[in-house]
């Protein structure tokens, strides 16, 4: 049995690629969440960050 309390942990779900920059418009370039979102997503429920990683992050693409 592990003693690392890390490895009990379950993931938390992320659209995290390491590209962490905000843009003009406020959305980090490689996951196009705000600040703010990124601040609070550990707080957020798993219903929450799917809904926002699936409902709304689709939505900031930039054109290209």
């Amino acid at each position: 049995m592990s003693s690392d309390p890390a490895a009990a942990a379950p993931a938390i779900l992320t659209p995290c690629i390491g590209l962490c920059r905000l843009d003009a418009r406020g959305y980090c370039e490689g996951c196009q969440r705000t600040g703010d979102e990124i601040a609070r997503w550990r707080g957020m429920s798993d219903a929450e960050r799917l809904r926002i990683m699936r409902e709304v992050l689709p939505t900031r693409r930039p054109a290209r």
